[in-house]
């Protein structure tokens, strides 16, 4: 039975690890072909042999979102390969400091905005220009539990309540272009930045036991709402901002 995905084409940011990963792995499985961008070479490349290794079909894109070239030639590259950019989740990203606001450096601050906020416009500016010339398509935007309440740090709230802004706003410019732009907000979720954080089993205990269903979400979990988001199934869902959290937003 073909996948949901079956001969259409999938771009993932951040795709080498986490989320991004997962991501990866579940669109190819419901046969798309899958465009793998990450600033890490190894991680990425190893997205990409997992694909493959279950005769799925994948591209590894070396990118820095932050980075307006990077994020065109990526774009065109997948287009060059595939022809087409029917599905994007635009998930690359990072937590950055823990630092109060008083305290937060302005190094620090303008890069987490520079790939948490920057890096999602620059990636939708230049994938919705190719959906538009192909006549529709669907776009995730990776935003958090963090960007619909306060807490964490300043930098990360404000990069994570930006995005699902800026998604809203592009999904109310696009929405009679065939073009449909959703944020998923997901809450804990056991990715290696968290799980680095909580480094220790009792501090993870804690953790979890703040969330209303006693646990940390998996990243599979998040990719089964961006693939639904992206699929024909939510096709008269656009502009949301989807949590995936346990109900700790609740």
């Amino acid at each position: 039975m073909p996948g949901r995905f079956e001969g259409k084409v999938a771009m993932v940011t951040g795709g080498g690890s986490g989320m991004g990963e997962a991501a990866s792995l579940a669109f190819a499985r419901e046969g798309a072909k899958v465009v793998v961008v990450d600033v890490s070479p190894d991680s990425g490349s190893d997205t990409v042999a997992q694909i493959e290794r279950v005769d799925g079909d994948a591209l590894y894109l070396q990118a820095d979102v932050s980075n307006e070239s990077d994020v065109e030639s990526a774009v065109r590259a997948a287009v060059d390969a595939y022809d087409a950019l029917d599905c994007a989740f635009n998930n690359a990203g990072f937590v950055g400091s823990d630092a109060k606001i008083a305290e937060y450096l302005e190094s620090e601050w303008d890069r987490l905005i520079d790939v948490n906020l920057k890096g999602v416009w620059l990636c939708m500016k230049y994938q919705i220009r190719q959906m538009l010339a192909q006549g529709g398509g669907a776009i995730v935007n990776n935003s958090s539990a963090l960007g619909l309440v306060g807490g964490g740090s300043g930098a990360y709230a404000a990069s994570k309540h930006a995005v699902v802004g800026l998604t809203k706003t592009a999904a109310l410019e696009y929405a009679r272009d065939g073009i449909r732009i959703n944020a998923v907000c997901p809450g804990p979720t056991a990715t290696p930045p968290l799980l680095r954080l909580l480094d220790d089993p009792e501090r993870r205990r804690r953790s979890a036991e703040r969330i209303p269903m006693g646990r940390l979400g998996q990243p599979s979990e998040i990719a089964e709402s961006v693939l639904w988001l992206c699929s024909d199934a939510a096709s008269f869902v656009t502009g949301s901002a989807f949590s995936v959290d346990g109900g700790h937003v609740a």
